[in-house]
């Protein structure tokens, strides 16, 4: 009994002892995370050489500006054979548009600058050429961001038109004739300087609140500037040139897509002569533009506008017109 005793405790002392042996060992084994693995100095008869792997330099560079354009041509046309009884007019319509927009934004600092330009010309049998469409609109704005919404903002736009405009009329035999030249290339010619609050709670909508604005007419065609009646012409005393305005302003501009072919852009400008509040004027315009295919679209186009200086009665016109229109970026 006692010699089985015995046995039994030399045979665990053994265990123990082969146990801890091998925990010595196996701590001998083991690499720290921080140590390198292989180590040059204790390899033999080899060396390691250290490879710079090149980084290539990218040079990417931060563009701020964003550009778009667009520029089309619509075309209209109409006849009818001599023995038509439902009566009509022969004509033929065509217009053209280029309308470019450059966006700059850097931190709170935001520059946009906006040209429109449109001219077009419509032809009836037995009638004059006259244009149905002539525009010059070029708006720059520089802003700066103070809240999520609201921005302080100083802005220059330029308006006038490409060609003459003329009153009408006939002659003894009933020839359409040219009675006199109403309109020209700035006459008028409007400069606006504004200053004031912007609104936009997104990237499609605009209000600006122009507290601070200037005006100027220009009537640089003595044609216009100096009328035989010796009238007030588009709010130039008779026998001058420029007309200086100081007023309040406020333009709203939306530019949204109703559906993936389906674009309506709008601008409303109201300006207010601090001296005649109670007269202002009102410009609205508004285009909605179907795209039928990449180049194809269809455009529905209006203006509304009450000026006192030009008329004592609401102005409008209205066109619609199938054409080819080219967008960048496409």
């Amino acid at each position: 009994m006692y010699k089985t005793a015995k046995i039994v405790l030399a045979f665990i002392a053994s265990l123990i002892a082969l146990d801890s042996w091998a925990q010595v060992n196996l701590k001998d084994l083991r690499e720290k995370p921080e140590t390198n693995i292989v180590n040059t100095d204790t390899i033999k008869g080899h060396s390691l050489k250290q490879i710079n792997v090149p980084i290539p330099q990218l040079g990417l560079e931060v563009n701020y500006w964003k550009h778009w354009t667009k520029f089309g041509l619509n075309a209209n046309q109409a006849s009818f054979s001599d023995n038509w009884n439902a009566g009509g007019v022969n004509s033929m319509a065509l217009s053209g548009l280029f309308w470019h927009k450059a966006d700059y934004t850097r931190d709170r600092i935001n520059f946009v600058s906006e040209l429109d330009l449109k001219y077009g010309k419509i032809k009836n049998k037995d009638q004059l050429a006259k244009k149905n469409n002539d525009r010059i609109f070029w708006d720059n704005k520089l802003s700066y961001q103070f809240s999520e919404k609201w921005a302080l903002y100083f802005s220059f736009t330029w308006e006038t038109q490409f060609d003459q405009g003329y009153k009408y009329g006939k002659d003894g035999e009933g020839n359409e004739i040219i009675i006199d030249t109403v309109s020209a290339f700035m006459a008028p010619g409007y400069f606006t300087e504004s200053f004031g609050l912007e609104y936009k709670p997104d990237k499609t909508f605009s209000l600006r609140l122009g507290t601070g604005t200037a005006r100027q007419t220009f009537l640089l065609d003595k044609r216009i500037a100096q009328p035989e009646g010796g009238e007030v012409v588009y709010g130039v005393e008779p026998g001058k040139r420029v007309r200086n305005d100081l007023a309040f302003q406020l333009t709203a501009n939306l530019d949204r897509n109703l559906s993936q072919n389906l674009n309506l852009k709008s601008r409303y400008n109201l300006f207010a002569d601090y001296k005649e509040l109670s007269d202002p004027n009102h410009r609205l315009d508004v285009t909605l533009t179907a795209k039928v295919t990449k180049l194809v679209n269809v455009t529905a186009t209006g203006v509304v506008l009450y000026d006192s200086d030009q008329s004592s009665k609401v102005q409008y016109s209205q066109a619609l017109a199938l054409g080819i229109l080219f967008s960048f970026p496409r």
